[in-house]
């Protein structure tokens, strides 16, 4: 059996002009055509006719804001644009002359009212949160970029926001509407591989390690509201190298929040890790411990290794997810997991990497294993031998239309998506645990109904931050 590859039909309309396969151009081909989702949907805020489009404002509509300017567009009415930086806005504030446009997202759910039925989120991850309770409170749905929140407790309030507003949400990590995912889910709950009790993921890119913190005060743009960009972290002057803000872990999340969201999605829904989050789970409890080099408190390590340990979930075994990340060679990570794939990994330069390789998840069972891409749209069972006329059970898990078109008919009153934040929040918390973890010495213990870290009164403080004045969730 070869790989599993997401189709690309169902965005044929949506996205034109599609040509060199970069990072977006790589997303936007492999979303997958199919049905809804049975899941129950939400209450939509209005009634819509047949064809009728959704009203939606965009928040942050430079950098990774500029996916949702491409495509909303095809598939909604934008009718508002908000972003703090209006000389990074300005293609986009160009290209959509009849939008309204704002700095503070804030004024924009305010001013716009009933004329806005939903808002897609892409800014700094340290506002995530933010932006997302105010619109999930004003009844819009919602649409944040991952990492969902920046810190675990944010995650947390992101879903019980969700679960008592009942609006429309998801989670931007576009590989969960491909139907490779859903497929390679689909094989893992009727046992393909047997028992996994072994996860390898990995990014090679690693964290900046230690730096020095930026102390010289810059004169500040004047197309920029730096108070607007700072968002809810701890004031500080301006200084360009803030702006640099993936490198920050007052701003950022790291590759567990910016990767990890994509690459261990299969293994959070494939192997039932959400059950520990959910009401009447019989334990919640797993732990988790980190290995790192370079690290600093202000950054993110130069290189890490974090282990999780899960219990039982029904009849699936106790997993142990590995999480590699930077340090290939200086961590000792990348020869033991080469022999587990059966071939080398070839990172490639920075501007031919190979997409297999340079971020991927290795999911090994008792009877054959699964790789993963790191965006879960292109999965393989391995040793592919041993698939040779293979045929797939029946399917179980319903396929997308794509992950905006999930959404979009989710916020009409359709059927939920499927990394809504109920289950977005869970993966949430999960993934940033592990940024707590590189933070303390030995092993921590998570308790999911509680949200708590009973272990480690330090690593449990840093479940949370303090925001400044003016700033609440």
């Amino acid at each position: 059996m070869g790989p599993i590859v997401a189709s690309p039909t169902a965005t044929k309309a949506s996205w034109k002009g599609l040509q060199a396969m970069n990072r977006r151009r790589f997303l936007r081909t492999t979303l997958a055509a199919g049905g809804g989702l049975t899941l129950m949907g939400r209450a939509a805020a209005r009634s819509y006719a047949a064809n009728e489009r959704v009203n939606v404002g965009l928040i942050g509509v430079s950098g990774r804001g500029t996916w949702f300017v491409d495509c909303m567009p095809g598939i909604s009415n934008v009718v508002a644009m908000c972003d703090v930086n209006d000389y990074r806005a300005k293609k986009a504030y160009e290209a959509h002359p009849k939008a309204r446009k704002f700095r503070d997202f804030r004024k924009m759910l305010d001013e716009m009212g009933d004329g806005l039925d939903a808002v897609t989120i892409a800014v700094p991850d340290n506002t995530h949160a933010v932006a997302a309770a105010a619109a999930m409170r004003a009844g819009k749905g919602v649409l944040c970029e991952k990492p969902l929140t920046h810190d675990v407790y944010e995650a947390r309030r992101m879903r019980l926001i969700g679960h008592r507003t009942k609006v429309a949400t998801q989670m931007g990590n576009q590989g969960t509407a491909s139907g490779a995912f859903r497929r390679a889910v689909d094989l893992l709950w009727t046992g393909v591989l047997g028992e996994v009790r072994e996860v390898y993921a990995w990014k090679d890119g690693g964290g900046a390690g230690e730096r020095p913190i930026p102390i010289e005060q810059h004169n500040c743009p004047s197309t920029l509201d730096w108070d607007l960009w700072l968002g809810p972290a701890r004031y500080r002057p301006y200084n360009s190298r803030w702006a640099e803000w993936h490198t920050w872990r007052d701003f950022a999340t790291g590759n567990l929040g910016n990767w990890a969201s994509h690459t261990l999605n299969v293994v959070f829904k494939g192997l039932r890790l959400d059950e520990l989050w959910k009401d009447g789970a019989g334990v919640h409890t797993f732990n988790l411990e980190a290995k790192v080099t370079g690290t600093h408190e202000a950054t993110f390590p130069r290189g890490e290794m974090i282990k999780y340990e899960f219990p039982a979930r029904g009849d699936m075994p106790p997993v142990t997810v590995n999480w590699y990340n930077g340090g290939a060679q200086a961590m000792g990570w990348r020869e033991p997991l080469e022999e587990k794939l059966g071939r080398k990994l070839d990172w490639g330069d920075a501007g031919e990497k190979r997409w297999d390789d340079h971020a991927g998840v290795l999911l090994v069972g008792s009877k054959s294993m699964m790789h993963s891409n790191g965006h879960n749209t292109v999965m393989t069972l391995l040793p592919q031998k041993q698939f040779e006329g293979f045929q797939d059970p029946p399917a179980t898990l319903p396929r997308s239309r794509g992950h905006e078109r999930e959404w979009l008919d989710a916020v009409k009153g359709g059927p939920a998506a499927m990394s809504n934040f109920e289950y977005s929040g869970p993966l949430a918390e999960f993934l940033l645990l592990g940024n707590v973890a590189t933070l303390v010495e030995g092993p921590i213990e998570f308790d999911a109904a509680r949200c708590g870290i009973t272990n480690n009164d330090k690593a449990n403080a840093l479940l949370r931050r303090e925001y400044r004045e003016g700033w609440k969730l």
